[in-house]
C-alpha cells in the first residue's frame, strides 16, 4: 500500500549528519521524498513508499545517526501523492 508521511524531528539533529544517514537509508529502502534542515534547529521529511517501509524509515528517525539526541518526532500521515522520482536533500 502507498503511503506518505511528514517527519519533524527536534533535538541535536543538525551538524550530526542527519540529512545524509535519512538520504542513505532512503535510498537503500528504495524511497522517494525529502529532508531538509529548519531555520529553527529540527529536520523535517516526507517519506512516500510501502507502509512497511516508510514506518522502517521513521523507525530510523526516531535513533538517528551516532551523534543525533532526537528529543521529540512527530509523525504526520498525508495523503499519497507520488510526487517524486528519488529522495533528496534539501538546502
Amino acid at each position: 500500500m502507498n503511503y506518505r508521511v511528514y517527519v519533524l524531528v527536534s533535538g541535536k539533529v543538525q551538524g550530526v549528519f542527519f540529512r545524509s544517514g535519512t538520504k542513505k537509508i532512503a535510498d537503500e529502502l528504495h524511497l522517494t521524498g525529502w529532508v531538509r534542515n529548519k531555520d529553527d534547529g529540527r529536520v523535517e521529511a516526507v517519506f512516500e513508499g510501502d507502509k512497511e517501509i516508510v514506518d522502517k524509515m521513521v523507525e530510523w528517525c526516531r535513533k538517528g545517526p551516532d551523534y543525533a539526541d532526537i528529543k521529540d518526532i512527530q509523525v504526520i500521515s498525508e495523503k499519497y501523492i507520488g510526487e517524486f522520482k528519488d529522495f533528496s536533500v534539501r538546502r
